[in-house]
């Protein structure tokens, strides 16, 4: 007999309401944040996204993702250059998606 085709139920990510959300110059991420990101990512040892690199595709990194996760601009990580890392925008994403679980 034959089968049903199976079906993807896509995961439902719960998201908190944009309005609840500090904006980003709040979040610590204002002038001084684009200033550092733009320096950061014009080294070239940080022109690709490093995740990219570790599967073999060469991309180049847009954004500046903390290592481990900070909790405020007024986290001492927050500014330690040994906990940012070079990513794509499509990798920075799914790491911040993976990580508000």
């Amino acid at each position: 007999m034959p089968r049903a085709p199976l079906t993807h139920e896509p995961r439902r990510i719960v998201r908190r309401p944009r309005e609840q959300r500090p904006s980003a110059n709040d979040r610590g991420y204002g002038s001084r944040w684009r200033r550092y990101r733009k320096q950061f990512l014009s080294q070239p040892q940080n022109a690709l996204c490093r995740d990219c690199v570790r599967v073999g595709l060469l991309r180049p990194a847009t954004d500046v993702d903390h290592i481990q996760p900070v909790t405020s601009r007024n986290d001492p990580r927050f500014w330690d250059p040994t906990n940012h890392q070079p990513l794509c925008h499509a990798c920075h994403s799914r790491k911040t998606a993976r990580e508000n679980l």
